[in-house]
């Protein structure tokens, strides 16, 4: 390298002076440190309520219309078997925030909130505290008290809200359309100077309760699904019902209650999964103007997207309506991780490893460069989809917890090939065991069988070390 004599360096006007420094820095980072720096990414985490795993055409759904979310899976990757911890969405989405199970943060209601140090610890303030722009639209679902300080941008909204929102003008607005303005609102304030976080908390496919209509869909959307029949599932007989645990049956169950309004008679049941794909494509919608505004933005080429649901939902199966049960279609949810610096050959795979809501937060964290603090119980994703050979989760707890008697409190332990539950009722409870990897329907109920009764005494020990673990 030629050397320059201070006199003769002082002779070169400042700004050549500083240009030369600048750029001199630069061929030492890229000489260095060739490949080890880059900048930060964006991360987009997008969330919908009571999207079960199934309801998209690229899990293969031959009816919902979710083309933007196919696209996503195609480009990205896909978990085929993906899980929350606890099937309601005040302790689902406390799961997601802070990367633990509901027995950890103890959120298991709608009125408890997360502590101030617990709020310190979630994905959003370490992305903030790090330099991160982070933004929150849509439901919030933890307690009563809005986050809004702990937040750059703030479009959060309490409770249930109502789908048909009046504008000033006195129009009816669908609220996902509203949402999705808002989303892309705050990626056009948004530069390259500053990474961002945005986190959006869907009502959709949510049901209006106490609304007779129950799925309240935008009105743009009437016409899609009108010519198909959707078929019944194929647990919706009541003999399935009638092999329910007797707590189950119970008439005054909110799972049944809602059965009896949504799906009891075949004209319900059309009305019903109709409106619920309606709300879904609604949102997919929503997806594509967003993914359209990165590409405007020119922050399409390092924007990470991360799509799943709070929880599953049952259309009838088993003659059951909501979620809350430690079944499949409770538990299981889609999720999809878009990173578009993957190298092409990795897109548009199928990840089968076990992964759950309390992933999200480290992932995001390990995106972003930041470590996750040792109290967050879940796992890095990224590590799935970056190597072959990394051990994983065997098993995970599923808990539900929530003081509420229209709906049994229970417990259970979810393996690749195996689920045991019991439904907790006072100092006493009712068990089921079920082969998944032959029984994917949960139809054979093993735990009264002898033959499997050394089985059923290793899922209980298991489940409650797994209690005992997860405290």
């Amino acid at each position: 390298m030629l050397k320059m004599k201070r006199r003769e360096f002082l002779k070169i006007p400042v700004s050549a002076a500083l240009a030369s420094i600048a750029n001199c820095c630069s061929c030492l980072l890229d000489n260095q440190n060739k490949g080890t720096i880059r900048q930060r990414p964006n991360i987009i985490f997008m969330l919908t309520d009571d999207q079960r795993w199934d309801a998209l055409g690229c899990a293969g759904n031959k009816f919902i219309q979710t083309p933007n979310m196919d696209t996503m899976a195609s480009e990205g990757i896909r978990f085929s078997n993906a899980f929350v911890t606890s099937p309601i969405c005040c302790a689902s989405r406390a799961s997601i925030f802070t990367g633990q199970y509901a027995r950890h943060h103890g959120i298991h209601d709608f009125v408890t909130e997360l502590s101030s140090e617990s709020l310190a610890m979630t994905y959003p303030a370490l992305l903030r505290k790090n330099g991160y722009r982070t933004g929150f639209i849509g439901k919030y679902g933890v307690g009563t008290k809005m986050p809004e300080s702990e937040f750059d941008v703030w479009r959060g909204i309490e409770g249930q809200p109502l789908y048909e929102q009046i504008d000033k003008d006195g129009n009816i607005r669908h609220l996902t359309g509203i949402m999705g303005e808002q989303c892309l609102n705050f990626i056009r304030a948004c530069n390259h100077r500053q990474p961002f976080c945005l986190s959006i908390s869907f009502k959709a496919p949510h049901a209006q309760d106490g609304d007779p209509r129950q799925f309240i869909y935008d009105g743009a959307l009437e016409e899609m699904y009108k010519d198909i029949e959707v078929p019944q599932p194929l647990t919706a007989s009541e003999k399935y019902f009638n092999s329910l645990a007797p707590l189950l049956q119970d008439p005054n169950t909110e799972a049944r209650k809602r059965w009896v309004m949504r799906f009891s008679t075949p004209e319900r049941y059309q009305n019903s999964v109709k409106g619920y794909y309606r709300l879904i494509t609604g949102v997919d919608r929503v997806i594509g103007s967003i993914r359209h505004q990165l590409e405007i933005s020119g922050f399409s080429e390092n924007t990470i997207i991360i799509f799943m649901s709070d929880n599953g939902f049952f259309l009838g199966e088993k003659g059951l309506a909501g979620k809350w049960y430690p079944y499949e279609e409770s538990i299981r949810v889609p999720l999809i991780i878009y990173d578009p610096r993957l190298p092409k050959n990795q897109r548009g795979r199928v990840i089968s490893e076990i992964a759950l809501n309390i992933d999200i937060a480290p992932t995001i964290l390990e995106y972003a460069g930041i470590s996750a603090p040792v109290k967050m119980q879940g796992k890095n994703l990224s590590l799935l989809m970056s190597s072959k050979d990394i051990y994983w989760r065997k098993d995970f707890l599923i808990e539900h917890l929530f003081d509420y008697e229209p709906i049994p409190k229970s417990e259970a332990v979810r393996t690749k090939e195996w689920k045991y539950l019991r439904f907790l009722v006072g100092d006493k409870y009712y068990e089921e065991l079920y082969y998944i990897k032959t029984d994917p329907h949960e139809t054979q109920n093993l735990s009264e069988n002898p033959e499997y009764l050394k089985c059923l005494n290793m899922f209980r020990i298991l489940c409650d070390n797994l209690i005992e673990t997860y405290i």
